[in-house]
Formats: structure tokens, C-alpha cells, sequence
């Protein structure tokens, strides 16, 4: 028997894709607009904003710095956080329950007084450079969704596998990286890319750490917006989209999105 779906249900979905397409859609116009101005629907058609990108020396060289500090503070943050969800997966019977909370506190903590509290205990108490504030933020904001994501694998994983491979003779630290960590590179894989969208979107941590000579692309768009309000701003924001979409399709191409879900 053919179920009907309900009208009000179909209505429903259509709203729920348009309310989370649309606004792209308003940005890919704004962003080959022909006025000097951001606006919508666009007025004519151009490219020159996305080449004003690479001329504006500022936004190659933020992209530089937000690319790589997105890159080291995610590896970073997996280095720590995997032995972590590996502890609290493995040993949730005889370690505290509290643990498991201590790493979500940096996404439970407003990121304002996240990124204020760094600024004077990092930059400002210890002395650290920029860089080094930077990267130390960024690898302590991305941390909970390493080790959340990579803990639900492990969740779903038989130790007793494990277990085996060592009782065979596998030396425990082997059999980490020859039986457990394969069998938990989908969550890996998701984590990393996780917590790297989420490093080289942020502006509430990096708005504190950053300083002269220094600073990240989400910062550098607000520098610009506040003096030009050109469609440069939008034409970037395509260019991170495309980025994004990017590294989503190689996944799909060599993982299959499939690896979310398991």
C-alpha cells in the first residue's frame, strides 16, 4: 500500500531547505554583484571581487595563517584527545565519571570568556607569542569534538579484540595502532574534519589572541567589512564554502559519507 505524505509535511521540509540554503544563496549573489556595495539580488555580474581577494595582500596571508593553524590545532587536539576517549571508552568502569565532563567545558564555557580567560593566562601571564596563544586556544576549543566523536566509535568497539591480539604476543601499544585505532578511523576521519571547520571558523577565541602582524581570516573579514563593506567580504565567504565542499567531496570519494553515520 502507497502511504501518502502529509501536505503540511512536505511544506514543512521545503521551509527547513530554504531557510538553510537561502542565505548561501544570498551570498553567492551579493558576492558577483557589480556594485561597490553589498547587496541582494545582485545588480549585474562580476568576477572582479574574487580577484580583489588576492589583491587585498591581507586575505592570502590570513588564509595562510588560518589554514595552518586550523591543520596543527586539530592534530594537536586528536594527539590529546584520542589517547583521552581511548581511557574513558576503555576504562569508563574504573576511572570517575566526572572525567568525561572536564572535556566538554571548553564548548560548555561562552567562548568570549574562553578566549578573554587565555588572553590573560596564556598571552599575557605566561608570556606566549601569538602564534603560540593562537594554536593553544584553537587546540583547546576543538578538543571536546575530538574526543566526543572519536568516544562514540570507540563506544561501538569490542575490546575484546584487543584483548586478543595481545594475549597472541602483540605488545599492548601495537596492538592500539594496528587493531583499535583502524577500526576507529571513520570517527577520526569525521573528528578531524569537525574540528577543523570549526578552528578556521572561529572569531570569539581569535579576537583575543591575535595582534600586530598576526591574525586569521575571520578577524581579517571584520577589519575589512568595518572600512569597506564591498562585496569582497561575501566573495570570500564563497571561496571558504567551495573549501569546505572541497574537502567534503574527497571524503566522499575515498571514505564515503556512510563513515558519519557508523
Amino acid at each position: 500500500m502507497k502511504t501518502r505524505i502529509h501536505p503540511a509535511l512536505i511544506a514543512f521540509s521545503v521551509f527547513t531547505f530554504v531557510f538553510l540554503i537561502g542565505p548561501l544563496i544570498i551570498i553567492i549573489g551579493t558576492a558577483v554583484s557589480d556594485t561597490t556595495f553589498l547587496t541582494f539580488p545582485p545588480q549585474g555580474f562580476s568576477m572582479r571581487w574574487f580577484a580583489n581577494i588576492f589583491e587585498v595582500s591581507a586575505f592570502p596571508r590570513t588564509m595562510v595563517t588560518s589554514f595552518t593553524l586550523a591543520v596543527l590545532a586539530t592534530t594537536l587536539s586528536l594527539m590529546v584527545g584520542v589517547p583521552a576517549a581511548y581511557a574513558l571508552a576503555r576504562f569508563r568502569i574504573e576511572l570517575p565519571k566526572f572525567l568525561a565532563n572536564v572535556f566538554v567545558l571548553p564548548i560548555l564555557v561562552p567562548e568570549i570568556v574562553l578566549g578573554f580567560s587565555l588572553l590573560k593566562s596564556v598571552a599575557t601571564g605566561v608570556g606566549a607569542s601569538i602564534w603560540t596563544s593562537l594554536l593553544i586556544g584553537h587546540a583547546l576549543l576543538v578538543l571536546p569534538y575530538c574526543v566526543r566523536v572519536v568516544g562514540a566509535s570507540l563506544n561501538s568497539f569490542d575490546f575484546s579484540v584487543e584483548e586478543a591480539a595481545v594475549s597472541l604476543g602483540c605488545p599492548r601499544w601495537k596492538a592500539f595502532f594496528v587493531v583499535v585505532l583502524p577500526n576507529i578511523r571513520a570517527g577520526v576521519i569525521a573528528a578531524f574534519i569537525l574540528a577543523f571547520i570549526t578552528s578556521i571558523n572561529d572569531v570569539s577565541v581569535s579576537i583575543f589572541l591575535t595582534g600586530p602582524g598576526i591574525s586569521t581570516l575571520p578577524i581579517q573579514l571584520l577589519a575589512h567589512m568595518e572600512q569597506f563593506f564591498d562585496p569582497t567580504i561575501a566573495a570570500v565567504s564563497v571561496l571558504l564554502m567551495g573549501v569546505t565542499v572541497a574537502v567534503m567531496t574527497v571524503v566522499e570519494w575515498t571514505l564515503g559519507l556512510t563513515f558519519l553515520t557508523k
